[in-house]
């Protein structure tokens, strides 16, 4: 099944949902006229008005949602009421009060006309994961010395540069295909030609769906706000620092790539649920309708959601008592509560928030908001668990992650009887670029082979930073001469980049050394490490900029 495919199969649930929603709520409404007639204005009512709240909450919240928006609206003032009621103690209602709340519920029926609106069908778009082959990227730069430059130091990274001198050069190729991303020199010399207002004057520009990023010698505000206006998702100076350019690149084509966002929905309205979980499918994500709230936990621990949207009020547990017991558990002090509810007073939404829930959304929620309220919270959540798991420099594992990933990939392989290799390397003379350059520079070179290593490798690969200049890459399934392929690719490659600091321009090269589980079937991730480690250090004796793997005597050490 293709995706569009899959969407409109998606898209057919949703109208079937809402057709069996609207065929089942005349008998819905009936039952809420007949409990209300059962009102006998004694003390015996409280239990009726609370379960009339309870029904008239519960329309208040779906209604909406299944294009009924004058249904949730007249159902949720009838709430209200009934909750003030409530609140005040006050259920031996008088005959007055009896017989207007008996007029507004019957009246419930007539909010529902013939042809009632159709819920927002359209739901933002998907994201889409991009291919492995290398990106596109078309650059827009009419300095002919820059633009050869650029192109080859993006090359380098795996990427297929198409070079034009100006706009209208960039407007006649757009007519038959468009690049994965497109960066754009602001002020084109030719002429002063600002490239921002003629970016914002071209509609078959402007129709480009790919990511755009400014190239600039100017750090006005006006120019920058321009770009943002304009939908940039980079503003980089001249001259360039491109190994940052192309890390920004990178993390922009590893978003459009990353997995599914999970979102757990904790509802006792099941066709609402079901509504909320279809909506989100649509727009790309996974999501889960939690049936059972006593298995909250092994929910979360089997799915892993990113976020929990929980309704507030259910019959068996509140929203506050599941948030509750979730914080309860270390592991999840950080996952994304959200309430979802058609309670709209301010001072119990606040409360409820108390509880341990990040942010309130009241029903009934359009379907563009949910989706992009979902997508918000996820993404911030994934950068907090970069910044928290990753080296801020490198975006890479930290040390004690990337060790921990390499002995689990080791057991995984030795489980299925497929081979992992490990790559341990090290920038050649590191020191010296430090002590020659500085710091900042050897910062550039550091985050440059990082980038490198993300661009060449799979992403099933895991990279980490091992410390200092070190670098580990965990190649699950891959053999050891097919790992030395890899390998002696990136080696070339980083080889082939050029710095620049202080006027001066400048190369480095890495020695890697390899380590692969076929050779080593008793050895686990430490011994596989310090097989790589001792295999780098071959290299480094061997002259350095070279890729070996375990001399023979390591082997037989290992195997004895």
């Amino acid at each position: 099944m293709t995706p569009n495919d899959a969407e409109q199969a998606l898209t057919e649930r949703l109208e079937q949902l809402r057709a069996r929603y609207l065929e089942r709520l005349p008998g819905e409404l009936a039952e809420l006229d007949a409990l209300q007639g059962t009102l006998t204005g004694l003390e015996q009512d409280r239990d009726v008005l609370a379960e009339l709240e309870q029904r008239l909450h519960k329309l208040a919240g779906s209604g909406g949602s299944f294009g009924c928006p004058v249904l949730s609206s007249a159902a949720r003032a009838l709430e209200q009421r009934i909750g003030g009621w409530l609140e005040a103690n006050e259920f031996s209602l008088e005959a007055s009060a009896r017989q207007s709340l008996a007029e507004d519920i019957a009246a419930l029926a007539h909010t529902i006309s013939e042809s009632p609106e159709s819920p927002a069908a359209s739901v933002l778009p998907a994201d889409r994961a991009i291919a492995d082959e290398a990106r596109s990227i078309w650059l827009v730069e009419d300095n002919a010395d820059l633009g050869w430059q650029l192109g080859q130091q993006l090359e380098s990274f795996n990427y297929r540069v198409r070079w034009f001198r100006g706009v209208d050069e960039l407007k006649r190729a757009i007519e038959n295909q468009q690049p994965d991303l497109l960066l754009v020199d602001v002020t084109l010399e030719q002429g002063r030609e600002n490239a921002t207002e003629r970016l914002a004057d071209c509609p078959e520009i402007q129709a480009l769906t790919c990511p755009l990023i400014f190239l600039s010698a100017h750090d006005d505000f006006p120019s920058r706000v321009r770009a943002v206006q304009l939908g940039a998702q980079g503003y980089f100076l001249k001259p360039l620092d491109v190994p940052r350019l192309v890390n920004r690149i990178t993390q922009i084509f590893e978003a459009q790539r990353a997995p599914p966002q999970r979102v757990l929905i904790v509802d006792d309205d099941a066709d609402l649920a079901e509504y909320m979980r279809l909506v989100l499918e649509v727009a790309g994500m996974e999501a889960r309708v939690l049936e059972t709230p006593q298995e909250i936990m092994d929910t979360i621990a089997a799915f892993r959601p990113e976020l929990v949207l929980m309704d507030l009020y259910m019959p068996e547990y509140a929203g506050t008592d599941l948030a509750g017991v979730i914080r309860q558990h270390e592991a999840y002090t950080n996952l994304p509560i959200v309430y979802l509810s058609a309670e709209t007073d301010l001072e119990r939404q606040i409360d409820a928030m108390r509880s341990g829930a990040d942010d309130f959304l009241t029903k009934p929620i359009p379907d563009l908001q949910l989706v992009a309220a979902a997508r918000s919270r996820i993404a911030r959540a994934r950068q907090l668990e970069e910044y928290i798991s990753k080296d801020s420099l490198t975006g890479l594992l930290k040390h004690a992650s990337i060790k921990e990933a390499a002995s689990r990939e080791v057991l995984r392989a030795r489980r299925i009887g497929r081979p992992v290799t490990l790559a341990m390397l090290d920038i050649d003379h590191f020191k010296v670029v430090n002590d020659t350059y500085g710091h900042a520079a050897g910062d550039v070179v550091i985050a440059s082979i990082a980038t490198l290593l993300r661009q060449r490798l799979r992403q099933s690969d895991i990279i980490g930073r091992y410390g200092g200049e070190e670098f580990v890459a965990v190649l699950p399934d891959c053999e050891a001469e097919h790992a030395r392929q890899v390998m002696e690719d990136i080696r070339l490659n980083f080889a082939s980049l050029e710095f620049a600091q202080l006027g001066e321009r400048f190369g480095c090269t890495v020695s890697i050394g390899l380590a692969c589980s076929g050779q080593y079937p008793e050895s686990d991730g430490d011994d596989l490490l310090v097989a790589a480690d001792e295999a780098l250090y071959a290299a480094k004796r061997g002259g350095r900029n070279q890729v070996q793997q375990p001399p023979p005597s390591f082997a037989r050490g290992k195997t004895n």
